[in-house]
């Protein structure tokens, strides 16, 4: 086997050469590095700060947009026991404990009416009756047309068998005026506006002599006076003063019924 070609010194020295200037091309390239690693970690370090400042910011921003102005303060609480309280402190009656006048009312507090109270409703008045049964006692012991002694002509009204001094109550609304009369005797007349008149006859007494009355009020009392036998109430219609109808059909039509 042949020997090994040993390199010459001349090679050896090219050699250590090249070594030399690859390790300190290393080098420089390693310190390169950290020399940048060492300027960049600061500036990522001071972006990271930066960035969380600025959301902060933003946060900050946001939560005042929410909230509103920050020098808006939030109203007190009133005091539980409704009593109001001033930037001094203290109630109504501390205030007035110290000699503190309270404050005006407002133009729109003392615009307010203090509260009244309410009459009660007054009760209603019965309506008064447009026609009205000249008594209470219902039945009739003479009606209208019959012929007897008692008449010289056929009967002109009907009768109402009532004691004496039973009040007799006007029929219709209208104007009353009182006369005698030999056969009627003591008698009322009470004429309507529409001309009607309705005549109450043998009365004992008048309540009312002359004037205005209304349907239902007592004009007079009953009696016996002029042609009759006993106490009762002689009842005539005559439309327009005229000459006299039956009276039981007219009531009839009003709504009454006598018997």
């Amino acid at each position: 086997m042949a020997d090994a070609v040993r390199p010459t010194r001349a090679e050896l020295r090219v050699a250590a050469r090249a070594q030399s200037r690859s390790e300190r091309r290393g080098a420089a390239k390693a310190a390169t590095r950290t020399a940048l690693l060492g300027v960049a970690l600061p500036s990522l370090a001071a972006l990271g700060v930066a960035g969380a400042a600025a959301v902060t910011v933003r946060g900050d921003a946001d939560r005042s947009t929410v909230a509103g102005p920050a020098t808006e303060a939030a109203p007190a609480a009133a005091p539980a026991d409704g009593r109001t309280t001033d930037a001094a402190g203290g109630t109504d009656a501390e205030r007035a404990a110290r000699g503190e006048a309270r404050p005006p009312l407002s133009a729109q507090e003392a615009a307010v009416p203090a509260p009244t109270e309410t009459a009660p409703a007054a009760a209603p008045v019965p309506e008064r009756p447009k026609v009205s049964l000249p008594v209470e006692l219902h039945g009739l012991s003479a009606t209208y047309g019959e012929a007897g002694t008692h008449w010289t002509a056929r009967h002109t009204g009907i009768d109402f068998p009532v004691q004496g001094g039973t009040p007799v109550m006007a029929v219709t609304d209208g104007t009353v005026r009182t006369q005698w009369n030999s056969a009627y005797g003591y008698m009322a007349i009470v004429k309507a506006p529409d001309g009607t008149e309705t005549w109450y006859c043998h009365l004992r007494t008048y309540k009312v002599r002359k004037g205005q009355v209304k349907a239902g009020d007592v004009i007079a009392y009953s009696g016996s006076s002029g042609n009759s036998t006993g106490p009762h109430l002689h009842f005539e219609v005559r439309p327009d003063g005229g000459a006299p109808i039956d009276p039981l059909p007219w009531l009839l039509g009003q709504g009454l019924d006598p018997r």
